[in-house]
C-alpha cells in the first residue's frame, strides 16, 4: 500500500510541476496568427457571426471584407464550405437559414446581371 501510495503521489506532483511549468515558466505565446488558421468549425462560426452582421447590417462589401479575412478563397466558396460543414455538425436551423441568406446576397452582388434575367 505505501508503494502505491508514492507512486500516486509521485505522478500528482510530476504533472502539477508539468502545469506550472507550462503556465508560469514557458508559456505558449501566439503571434502573427490569422484566421486561415482555424479549424473548420470555428471557420463556420465565424462565418456564422459575419452572416448574423449581415442580418442586422446588410452591407455586402462589408461581409465580403470579413470573410476574405478568412480564407484565399472567393467568400462564395467560404461560405458554402461553411454551410456545409454546418449540415454536418447538425446546426440549428436557424443559423442554416443566416448562412444561407447570406448566400444568397454573396451571390446577388457579385452577379448583379443575374437578378435581371428570368
Amino acid at each position: 500500500m505505501h508503494r502505491w501510495l508514492l507512486f500516486i503521489l509521485a505522478v500528482l506532483i510530476g504533472a502539477a510541476l508539468g502545469v506550472w511549468y507550462g503556465r508560469v515558466i514557458h508559456p505558449v505565446e501566439y503571434t502573427d496568427t490569422t484566421l486561415d488558421t482555424l479549424d473548420g468549425d470555428y471557420k463556420t462560426d465565424y462565418v456564422l457571426m459575419v452572416a448574423e452582421s449581415y442580418a442586422n447590417q446588410p452591407d455586402a462589401s462589408l461581409a465580403v471584407g470579413q470573410l476574405s479575412k478568412l480564407s484565399a478563397g472567393t467568400p462564395v466558396e467560404v461560405v458554402l464550405q461553411a454551410i456545409l460543414f454546418a449540415e454536418r455538425a447538425g446546426y440549428a436551423e436557424q443559423d442554416l437559414l443566416r448562412l444561407r441568406s447570406l448566400l444568397e446576397a454573396l451571390q446577388l452582388s457579385s452577379n448583379p446581371a443575374s437578378v435581371l434575367s428570368p
